[in-house]
């Protein structure tokens, strides 16, 4: 489809009228039109009578919704977000899941077929690019999940696509890999050797990381619904893509505490950051239907959990492995709360380390824990701070701060910002990070507000 872009203005995030437009762009992470600030994009899938946008808030104040030119009830535009560089102009570009959309003929009550809207940044901004979709389409939701990240060291970045309802039990597909077509990965590839279920939506979730430290990039695949052993319990494929060697964890692996059981949800939001200093990517693991407290229900909700693996020269592994809930963490765990339903990470104190950020939608907060150089993330002053909305929490961003120009990593580390959303309620809010010893936070503001699930993905 066409897409259309309509654009508005809205109170700069910073002081001072909007710069012209920079000649070229200069690498910096989350920005669109090179003109040294991050810019930030914000997914309502629901929005137009679930047809679906998303807003682009560009760090000099402008304000632009991308939408679909033709679009039809349903197609919900905006299921997914992912930010990278694919073309290597040095721009950030936007990759948009539109997972609802049918390519064909609508097939009433099925899912979608699934597409993938490409925006290529310039000095100018977004500028609407290459779909992609998958030949021979069926309910694949091709576009549920997408992360981006560098898996060939070509020092451009891939696009790893979620189709969770794709044949047997779900699939990932790799986009522009150095002399290699669209390459389909699935539960089921020679070199994955999973057993496959329809129900398994491998693909769901995903994130991308260094985590053995060798300048390439690997795959984190959750699979939330996976039944490895008992329903639903969930698992997560770490993939190197180059090499083609996967590993799967769930509950019941080596060094992971705990024990997998029905309906958990291991894998249902994947984040990466180095919490402890080393260089390589670390891997947390969202299991928002982990029961803790007396009396579960269950499917029925979870007070929820969270895994944290570390990277190490061997990749990924369960030695040295955290378990995070609110037995252990300020707040009180309840059935309802599904803590891990969101996760992100990113430097809030300016550190050089990353904080982890966890959402408690069920209690309407964030759970934010502090890296450290010896040992990871630690309980010591974690923070639990409330939001606005039914579902606050629901997703989360950390995210270059908001408005402020890059400075070169010699001249002094960048600091993050921690956005959160109320889906529900059409909410997304904002806190900057404060560069002092410890983590301190201050009150979340709104940044802007929207419909039709405003926020359900943020990037």
């Amino acid at each position: 489809m066409k897409v259309l872009l309509t654009a508005c203005l809205l109170l700069p995030l910073v002081s001072g009228t909007t710069p012209a437009a920079a000649s070229s762009c200069a690498g910096r992470p989350l920005d669109f039109d090179g003109d040294g600030r991050a810019d930030l994009a914000i997914a309502a899938p629901y929005d137009r009578s679930r047809a679906g946008s998303v807003t682009v808030l560009y760090g000099s104040g402008e304000k632009t919704v991308l939408t679909q030119e033709g679009a039809e009830p349903g197609d919900s535009f905006g299921s997914a977000l992912a930010v990278g560089d694919f073309d290597g102009d040095r721009c950030a570009d936007l990759a948009v899941g539109v997972s609802e959309e049918f390519t064909g003929r609508r097939t009433p009550g099925a899912d979608g077929n699934g597409v993938v809207q490409i925006y290529d940044g310039s000095p100018d901004g977004l500028v609407a690019g290459r779909e992609l979709r998958l030949p021979k389409p069926s309910s694949d939701r091709f576009g549920a999940s997408l992360a981006a990240g560098d898996f060939d060291r070509d020092g451009r970045d891939e696009l790893a696509v979620g189709a969770p309802g794709r044949g047997a039990g779900g699939s990932v597909t790799v986009y522009w890999m150095k002399g290699r077509k669209p390459y389909e990965i699935t539960q089921r590839t020679s070199w994955v050797r999973q057993a496959a279920r329809v129900t398994d939506q491998w693909g769901a979730a995903l994130a991308t990381g260094d985590f053995d430290g060798d300048g390439r990039a690997e795959l984190a695949v959750g699979a939330p619904s996976d039944t490895v052993a008992k329903d639903g319990q969930g698992s997560v494929t770490v993939i190197d893509v180059r090499r083609e060697r996967a590993r799967q964890f769930t509950q019941s692996s080596p060094g992971i505490a705990g024990a997998a059981e029905k309906w958990d949800g291991f894998g249902s939001a994947l984040a990466t950051g180095d919490f402890n200093g080393d260089r390589r990517a670390d891997l947390a693991v969202g299991v928002p239907g982990e029961g803790i407290t007396a009396n579960q229900r269950a499917m029925d909700y979870g007070d929820g959990m969270v895994h944290v693996l570390y990277g190490s020269r061997s990749g990924i592994g369960g030695g040295g492995a955290e378990a995070w809930s609110q037995n252990t963490l300020d707040g009180r765990p309840r059935y309802f709360d599904r803590l891990g339903a969101s996760l992100a990470a990113g430097d809030l104190n300016g550190d050089g380390l990353d904080e982890l950020a966890v959402g408690v939608p069920g209690e309407n907060s964030v759970q934010v824990l502090t890296g450290r150089p010896a040992g990871g993330l630690t309980r010591q002053g974690n923070l639990l701070v409330k939001g606005r909305g039914r579902d606050f929490g629901a997703s989360v961003a950390v995210v270059p701060d908001l408005g402020a120009r890059h400075r070169p990593l010699s001249e002094r580390r960048p600091l993050y910002a921690l956005v959160a959303a109320s889906p529900e309620q059409g909410v997304v809010m904002y806190t900057p990070g404060r560069r002092k010893s410890g983590l301190t936070l201050g009150r979340f503001r709104p940044l802007t507000t929207g419909t039709g699930l405003f926020g359900y993905t943020i990037s």
